[in-house]
């Protein structure tokens, strides 16, 4: 009988453990964001990211499994701006979860924390994927990414008041790798400044922000839209005229009409990681900054 009793004793113990240690859920709908809430959260937190940086954020499928994992959230967390337009609205729907709906404490939008460029003075879909609330690609600049981490810290202390110290101790110690971090990068990318070059997509406009790069054209003849052989030919003909240094791609396009134009101006082309994951090297937000860094600095020797 005392057997059976500390056996008992000893479950309840092992479940109030559990309870009190449990983590909370986390949807996030980008690598960025998934690597942010891991370095605020640490193990209070289980990640799940809905999206790679082989995909294009614009395009994604609402399969079921990703509503079931939404289903299950605590917290969601996305750009914004209309990037995920195209199937985030549907998986909150299927969903049904009242905790990360648009009006709720566990729905979170990193554009919505910042200052946000190319907001538009007329929406016309004739113009191609135009988002109203300004261009979404915000975390391509880690001053952006300073304000956002500071505002997803509080409000994992909202939602997890029990932990709420944990969460800013892990925000303090993030600002000050990060400050240390910004840094080293502001100084390492020096030479930069003034760079002109070509993208696929506004895919880096915040970056260019950052460090005084200058937007040379787009490749895309609307955003969204792939060039034709005729565009193609009468931006090289532009770029004969105002000279770029670097073409710059994400892992996730099509590297064609890029490839083409370096062959007929000998500009080289760049990937650069776009997001955590989008190589080996980029495996968190440091290291994401690092290699990019390096590549475009690569790119103009």
């Amino acid at each position: 009988m005392l057997s059976i009793v500390r056996t008992l004793l000893f479950g309840a113990l092992m479940v109030a453990a559990s309870q009190a240690h449990s983590a909370i859920k986390v949807f996030a709908c980008e690598p960025e964001w998934g690597s942010l809430v891991a370095e605020l959260a640490g193990d209070q937190a289980s990640v799940f990211v809905a999206t790679t940086a082989q995909q294009d954020p614009h395009h994604i499928e609402a399969r079921p499994a990703l509503i079931a994992r939404l289903r299950q959230a605590d917290l969601l967390v996305c750009t914004g701006a209309e990037l995920e337009a195209g199937w985030l609205p549907q998986l909150q729907r299927q969903a049904a979860n009242r905790k990360v709906q648009g009006d709720a404490p566990g729905y979170f939008e990193a554009a919505a924390q910042v200052e946000r460029l190319e907001v538009p003075t007329t929406l016309d879909r004739a113009l191609g994927d135009i988002h109203a609330s300004g261009n979404p690609h915000v975390h391509t600049d880690p001053r952006r990414i300073t304000t956002i981490a500071a505002r997803l810290g509080e409000r994992l202390a909202e939602i997890d008041p029990a932990h709420a110290g944990h969460y800013r101790a892990q925000l303090a110690a993030f600002a000050a790798r990060w400050k240390e971090a910004m840094t080293r990068w502001s100084r390492t990318a020096a030479p930069l400044k003034g760079t002109r070059a070509v993208a696929q997509h506004k895919d880096w406009v915040y970056l260019y922000d950052w460090l005084g790069m200058k937007d040379a054209a787009v490749l895309e003849s609307k955003p969204g839209i792939p060039p034709s052989a005729g565009q193609l030919t009468e931006l090289k003909a532009r770029l004969a005229r105002e000279p770029a240094r670097l073409i710059l791609i994400a892992p996730h396009q099509d590297p064609r009409a890029a490839r083409w134009l370096a062959e007929q101006t000998g500009m080289p082309v760049v990937e650069l990681p776009y997001t955590v994951g989008g190589n080996p090297r980029a495996n968190d937000l440091v290291s994401l900054f690092d290699d990019t860094v390096e590549r475009l600095l690569a790119g103009l020797k």
